[in-house]
């Protein structure tokens, strides 16, 4: 059986990740893989995390399992940071699995929807994370894209994107990026946000909305405005989310799915159908994780470090986009690239070709993947000088 297999290509970032790991250049710097990287180039383990996981350790009482929707007590506190005092939290139509990771979320959420509508076409960004479409493919759904970046002008192709989702067919999906567009960095604002509420409600599709880097952008609250808006306008609607980035936990693979329903008893349906999809695919979800960020949002002193945490990471992001764009003008660079300063989270598109990327990747162990999309992150004071004067040099 095993013999008529065929080899799969390498997924691009992470053939990239051991490209980096075998590079003897004392100069490399690795762009590609997204996650926070402190001025060391370490991705650090936050003190709240640190001081939470001493008081598991003294305090946890069993290895049992933790049911298929997971920690209860982790699930209300992501519905909480997520949706603040929505109506719909106070109505009782919300419910939340506990899932191994964002993409653990959205694979829960992939395989619920082809369960309550086989035929419905999820509708993701051009371009979007790499995962979604092969993960939405894996549970038989069709994936259509709708316009999103503009890669000419830097910014966003709004009235495109708007006029594409008023002809999505009423039961489809639409998955929408809440905060830290990625691979972009570009997001709606708070007027495009409530166009494209007010278009699903009229159209009646369904939003998706995937949160993986909230306070990563602008703050907790402000990150997740778009999605509170959505949940303002509609009935029913997913959400997939993650601790990975802003809890930096992740190797604990925590994150979570909730659902909004019409009314507290579709939610009791809507739930049932969602932890029968947790069994099929993992059945219980690992406990570590959730416990963690139940203890950090269950203690004030422990929120109060993780909102400090959380804005130091978020402030050296927004520093480093502007780092970038005076380091490059400083080199003679005529190409604009303030850009870069108007988007959010991790990612942007550095906007050079192929062949340039390679040159980075030859000539100066400056690793990039095809698409011109940068880890921001990745940039430091003590790397930044290397990083603008090859770039300079290999677009000249």
């Amino acid at each position: 059986m095993f013999a008529n297999l065929k080899p799969l290509p390498t997924d691009p970032i992470l053939g990239l990740m051991a490209k980096y790991k075998q590079d003897d250049n004392p100069n490399k710097i690795d762009l590609g893989v997204g996650v926070y990287k402190n001025e060391q180039g370490d991705t650090p383990v936050l003190d709240a995390v640190k001081k939470a996981e001493a008081f598991r350790l003294e305090n946890e009482r069993s290895k049992a399992y933790i049911g298929l929707a997971g920690d209860l007590g982790f699930c209300s506190k992501m519905e909480s940071l997520l949706l603040g005092e929505h109506k719909a939290l106070l109505a009782n139509r919300v419910r939340t699995a506990q899932t191994p990771g964002g993409t653990g979320a959205l694979r829960v959420a992939a395989e619920f929807i082809a369960k309550a509508n086989p035929n419905a076409t999820i509708w993701v960004t051009t371009p979007t994370w790499a995962n979604h479409i092969s993960l939405f493919q894996a549970a038989g759904l069709n994936v259509k894209e709708y316009p999103y970046y503009d890669y000419e002008n830097k910014g966003l192709l709004f009235d495109e994107m708007l006029a594409a989702l008023k002809t999505v067919a009423p039961g489809d999906v639409v998955l929408l990026h809440a905060c830290c567009h990625n691979p972009s960095g570009m997001d709606l604002n708070a007027d495009q946000w409530q166009q494209v509420a007010e278009c699903a409600k009229e159209v009646g599709f369904t939003p998706l909305i995937d949160i993986a880097y909230q306070g990563f952008g602008t703050s907790l609250e402000q990150d997740a405005a778009g999605l509170r808006a959505m949940a303002d306008a509609v009935d029913e609607m997913i959400i997939c989310s993650s601790c990975s980035k802003n809890f930096g936990l992740y190797r604990e693979r925590i994150g979570a799915c909730s659902i909004i329903s019409e009314s507290a008893n579709v939610a009791d349906v809507a739930n049932s159908v969602l932890l029968s999809v947790v069994r099929s695919i993992y059945s219980m979800p690992p406990a570590h994780g959730a416990a963690i960020v139940d203890t950090i949002l269950g203690s004030e002193e422990l929120t109060s470090l993780w909102h400090q945490e959380l804005a130091e990471m978020r402030d050296r992001i927004n520093g480093l986009r502007s780092l970038v764009v005076d380091a490059l003008a400083a080199q003679g660079v005529e190409q604009d690239f303030s850009f870069i300063q108007r988007q959010h989270g991790m990612f942007s598109f550095l906007g050079i070709n192929k062949e340039q990327i390679e040159q980075l990747q030859k000539d100066y162990s400056i690793y990039i993947v095809g698409s011109s999309r940068v880890n921001v992150a990745g940039v430091s004071q003590t790397n930044i000088d290397y990083f603008a004067n090859a770039v300079a040099s290999v677009i000249k």
